[in-house]
């Protein structure tokens, strides 16, 4: 049973078919919203997202494509996500980054969607361009970057999964905020001279 079918028949209230299509998008859903929220709230993000499908279903429109659908929804459900927790926010200070300030500075780009899309272009490109500093994906320190940062895997899991000591997490950890604090300060320095 494909997609279109399966939200006609939540439409008409089946609650196996919401199951069936949360079992198939769930999973790449939840992947891209890691881009734009802290990994712990990315499951209560997917969960408004699947309630507000089930009462959206009714407007599907077979003619477009049913991942695109829920894409929408999704990232509807994260902006509201970020406009209703943009208080909790603090801005970053690229400048008076340290090795600490750096985690939430990554954090704090996601949110930036919800006080500006200027400013959310900004907050990727400079994402973007402090994890060109890391080298290709797969590399070491671009892996821990991934585990620790985006996926918030504790340094004794990150180690187990990676087959090195934990001192070799951390010391790479290190290297990763020094790189992209490095870059990050290395744009806005560009940026305030031009």
């Amino acid at each position: 049973m494909d997609d279109d079918e399966l939200i006609a028949r939540l439409a008409g209230g089946d609650e196996s078919a919401l199951r069936e299509l949360f079992g198939r998008h769930a999973p790449w859903l939840a992947a891209r919203l890691r881009t734009a929220l802290p990994a712990r709230d990315v499951e209560d993000v997917l969960q408004e997202t699947f309630l507000a499908v089930w009462r959206s279903a009714r407007d599907y429109r077979p003619q477009g494509s049913a991942g695109g659908w829920l894409w929408v929804i999704a990232r509807r459900q994260a902006a509201g996500w970020l406009r209703r927790h943009a208080r909790d926010a603090s801005p970053v200070d690229t400048a008076a980054l340290d090795d600490t300030a750096l985690d939430g500075a990554l954090a704090t780009a996601g949110r930036a969607a919800a006080r500006d899309p200027v400013e959310a272009v900004m907050a990727r490109s400079d994402l973007a361009a402090a994890l060109a500093v890391l080298g290709p994906q797969g590399s070491p320190e671009r892996e821990v970057w991934r585990l620790l940062y985006v996926e918030d895997q504790p340094v004794a899991q990150v180690a187990e999964l990676m087959g090195v000591p934990q001192g070799t997490v951390k010391s790479r950890a290190h290297r990763v905020r020094r790189l992209m604090r490095t870059a990050l300060v290395g744009r806005a320095t560009q940026e305030e001279g031009l």
